[in-house]
């Protein structure tokens, strides 16, 4: 099977696998949206607004520092963070203005450190900055969508754009549920991962629709083809691209994820590689099993299609009757135009 599947000769049958992974999807959806609509996003600072604090700390935990914290102050968002510069704790909480309140945080944090306050470093952001940083990665996404449906509808047909934008709303859909499941923060990097995702999505996406494309001038208007096993054998001709396509941005992502955040603790790289991670796996699947049976189920539409599928139909009856009367010499069998065939009797042998 490997061996047929790098060489594009692998037969299998899509068309089975499609109903079952759209019901995969549309569960998966939901969970995200229900995960939203509940739980909210975690969002960073950048987009909340407020105040951040670090200080180099090896020794205090969580639950020690939220209890040196002052009143008010105590649901703050804690994090430790270790890197090159050791090990640090993080702050995050609103904050209006640099002033009494920021002060009496940081003398709470050095104090629980031990060190001087000049050790605690403090910035704020403003909620004007997160309202702006909100609506440019909004704006962004939207001229993404168009301009990726223009450029598709005019390189291929606007049924193929339809597929490949829903492709990748479920892409960005999912993989903001599970920032939202597991609370996940969401940054400007994690903004940008959501951007590269949808790269990476479109790529796999379009790769397969050309192929389609190609297989449709060829043997498309023959008539003897659905659109359904056309795009089941392309997809086989070109199912171990996508997977190497996949595989190789994932190991790279891996690389970030585990050599750049964990080892060696930067964490903008985390809130980068864990997005984008998620983002391929979800972007590989859904190029093979939700922007394919939705062009299927457009261009079906279609009279050529739509003949060539009811002819298909036909055709399988008759075959399932066929194979239902057995070694019965005297049963009528329906041909696949419509006529009956009268099969010939068969001559007993002699013993």
């Amino acid at each position: 099977m490997f061996a047929k599947l790098y060489r594009g000769d692998a037969d299998i049958d899509f068309r089975k696998w499609w109903p079952r992974a759209m019901v995969l999807s549309l569960l998966l959806v939901a969970i995200s949206i229900g995960s939203f609509a509940v739980r909210g996003l975690n969002l960073g600072i950048d987009f909340e607004g407020g105040g951040v604090w670090e200080v180099p700390d090896e020794n205090s935990s969580v639950a020690d520092v939220r209890a040196a914290l002052p009143a008010g102050k105590q649901d703050a968002k804690i994090q430790v963070v270790t890197g090159t510069e050791g090990r640090r704790i993080r702050v995050q909480s609103d904050l209006e203005e640099l002033g009494p309140e920021s002060e009496s945080v940081t003398l709470a944090l050095a104090e629980q450190a031990g060190v001087g306050p000049e050790a605690v470093s403090v910035s704020l952001v403003g909620p004007s900055w997160g309202d702006e940083i909100t609506k440019r990665t909004l704006q962004s996404l939207v001229a993404f969508f168009v301009l990726v449906a223009i450029y598709i509808a005019w390189r291929l047909e606007w049924k193929m754009a339809v597929g490949a934008l829903v492709a990748v709303a479920h892409d960005i859909i999912i993989s903001v549920g599970v920032y939202s499941i597991f609370q996940f923060e969401v940054t400007p990097a994690t903004a940008i991962a959501f951007l590269t995702i949808m790269g990476y999505s479109l790529y796999d996406t379009i790769v397969v629709y050309d192929k389609v494309r190609v297989n449709e001038a060829r043997l498309g208007h023959r008539g003897r083809m659905t659109y359904a096993d056309l795009m089941s054998m392309s997809m086989n001709q070109v199912l171990m691209r996508s997977i190497n396509t996949t595989f190789t941005s994932v190991i790279p992502v891996l690389s970030m994820l585990l050599v750049g955040s964990l080892l060696l603790g930067a964490a903008t790289l985390q809130e980068f590689s864990v997005a984008l991670l998620i983002g391929l796996l979800v972007g590989g699947y859904s190029s093979i099993f939700v922007a394919a049976p939705i062009v299927v189920l457009l261009k079906e539409r279609e009279p050529h299609y739509r003949e060539a599928k009811e002819r298909a139909k036909r055709a399988g009856d008759a075959d399932t009757m066929a194979r239902s009367v057995g070694d019965d010499a005297t049963t009528e069998v329906i041909s696949s135009s419509g006529t009956i065939i009268q099969p010939k009797a068969r001559k007993k042998r002699r013993h």
